[in-house]
């Protein structure tokens, strides 16, 4: 019997939820400054929503997918990424008929068959953000910074944001026409994925991974020198918005992405602290993807930006993300009347929001002190019968070793002056 976990999945241990808490509670903080709210959607999809909003040319729809039959035969997919999700619920709920711009952010659980290594696996975790409605440059900018405040807001220094255009739909049609001519005296030598892209869409070409085939795109035409005037215009824009913002950029015409649904800006934010793997963020406009699911036309744009990755930069950095939240008491206990009294104590504290604990191991005085150590208890009390007849305890700061004298009716008022000081 297998009893491990598969290969490519993560358990986070209580020594370790503590960095995710602090995470999660930075974004939701970070998206209401923006104006964003979260959306939530299903782990699995009908595998069609995939393929169409993703692509079929892409890796992900083409080897990375975890597709199955479910029992009522129908093609069921695991979400690989946060995007299409939003947008067949966008579709779904008319949320396109609500105040535009919609500006929705998610953190949510995706899921990619490709090989593990550092910061990536095959059961992932991903924020992201998605606008639906408004085409200005100028929203493409705040999304860009609001990925790069996230950095700034978790202490992480050193990145590099890195922009591109990749055009419209009917530029693109003409430059895959010149990849087409490009690639053609090399089909040969492309791999069998390239070589089938050639025919569907040349362009994700550009986004193989294999050096033999890189060292054949690295001399074709750069789509950036092939983009039509009003695509150009967007990307002026967008340089003057984040120029306005003094965010610094590299335009990079190798930017394409992985995903098929992106147009115009693309932009990724790329680390050296992180190995290999520099890209902790990646995103982009991806204006015709509302309408090819079945919605209006709408412009949108987004990212998504790896946690677990973001984890491993910080580690790599050394920052600091604090630790699980002490405990703020202790009660220990001497006797079968004190273990009662102990019982009901800590149950009417906890309602008033006081983290307490006690002991259920019938350990002795010496050894709950010791776990009251272990647990990082902020303040610990010992009871016994007359300690409990007098109606009062002696509580000890286990910083200081102070020790207090305080009512049982006051131990409330105690905490809660103590949380007013901190």
């Amino acid at each position: 019997m297998n009893i491990k976990a598969p290969r490519g999945t993560h358990d986070v241990l209580p020594s370790e939820s503590y960095k995710w808490h602090t995470i999660e509670r930075t974004i939701a903080a970070l998206c209401n400054d923006y104006g964003y709210r979260e959306i939530r959607t299903p782990v699995f999809e009908h595998t069609e929503l995939f393929e169409r909003g993703v692509g079929e040319t892409t890796d992900v729809v083409q080897k990375e997918m975890y597709t199955f039959l479910d029992k009522g035969d129908r093609s069921i997919t695991l979400r690989p990424e946060g995007t299409a999700s939003v947008v067949r619920s966008l579709v779904e709920n008319s949320l396109y008929a609500q105040a535009l711009p919609a500006k929705l952010y998610y953190i949510t659980p995706c899921f990619r068959y490709e090989k593990p290594q550092a910061g990536r696996l095959r059961a992932f975790h991903q924020f992201g953000v998605e606008v639906f409605g408004a085409e200005s440059a100028a929203l493409d900018a705040e999304v860009i910074s609001l990925a790069l405040d996230l950095f700034r807001r978790m202490g992480v220094s050193g990145v590099e944001l890195r922009i591109n255009s990749i055009g419209c739909p009917v530029c693109r049609k003409a430059y895959n026409e010149k990849l087409r001519e490009f690639f053609k005296p090399h089909l040969a030598d492309l791999c069998e994925t390239c070589r089938q892209r050639y025919e569907k869409n040349p362009l994700r070409i550009l986004d193989c991974k294999l050096q033999n085939c890189k060292d054949i795109y690295n001399n074709a035409p750069i789509l950036l020198d092939n983009i039509c005037p009003d695509c150009d215009a967007h990307f002026t824009e967008l340089r003057q918005a984040l120029d306005a913002m003094g965010i610094q950029y590299t335009i990079d015409g190798t930017i394409v992405r992985g995903l098929d649904y992106y147009t115009r800006t693309v932009f990724e934010i790329v680390s050296k602290n992180i190995g290999a793997q520099g890209t902790v963020c990646g995103g982009g406009r991806y204006n015709g993807l509302v309408a090819e699911l079945g919605g209006p036309e709408m412009p949108a744009v987004g990212f998504g930006l790896g946690l677990e990755r973001l984890l491993l930069l910080l580690d790599n950095l050394n920052i600091d993300l604090g630790g699980h939240e002490a405990v703020d008491l202790f009660v220990g206990h001497i006797g079968k009347d004190a273990d009662l009294f102990v019982q009901r104590l800590v149950y009417d504290l906890r309602k008033e929001n006081i983290s307490v604990e006690r002991d259920y191991m019938s350990r002795s005085v010496k050894a709950q002190m010791k776990y009251a150590d272990k647990i990082g208890a902020k303040f610990t009390t010992v009871l016994g019968d007359t300690e409990i007849a007098e109606g009062r305890s002696k509580l000890k700061n286990m910083t200081t070793g102070e020790i207090t004298e305080v009512n049982f009716n006051d131990l409330v008022k105690f905490f809660n002056q103590l949380g007013g000081l901190q």
